[in-house]
């Protein structure tokens, strides 16, 4: 009897470690392009899109290279491992998580935010000077 709980207890205290290894390996701090570059750890960077400086999708290697900004207007290149994202061309802000190596901001993956459709103008935007609702 003793040998079933001591064989149960190996396997819990198995599985509670794989647990824990996984979830520190899940947890990404927000960070700007500075510290991302001084850590070398991976990080998420939140910013926008330097629709003024090029865009490049490289079919051999399945990448996409585009710069981004982030809040204290310190611009970067970065390379996603992948496709362009859905939306991008459209997107307000970007996040991207991944790890600054080599000058580059090498991304894994790229989160876009849209504007919502369910917003509603502001008065100055609208040519009459009336705020439409969002119905």
């Amino acid at each position: 009897m003793k040998k079933r709980y001591v064989i149960g207890g190996a396997i819990v205290a198995v599985f509670l470690v794989i647990g824990g290894l996984s979830f520190l390996n899940s947890s990404v701090e927000y960070a700007t392009l500075s510290k991302a570059e001084q850590s070398g750890k991976k990080v998420q960077v939140t910013g926008k899109w330097v629709q003024d400086m090029s865009t490049h999708y490289d079919t051999e290697n399945n990448t996409f290279m585009f710069y981004m900004r982030d809040e204290n207007d310190r611009i970067a290149k970065v390379v996603l491992d992948g496709p362009k994202p859905n939306n991008f061309d459209i997107a307000t802000s970007v996040v991207t998580k991944g790890r600054y190596e080599d000058g580059v901001f090498h991304a894994s993956e790229v989160l876009t935010k849209c504007p919502s459709k369910y917003e509603g103008e502001s008065a100055s935007d609208h040519p009459d000077g009336i705020k439409k609702s969002s119905l």
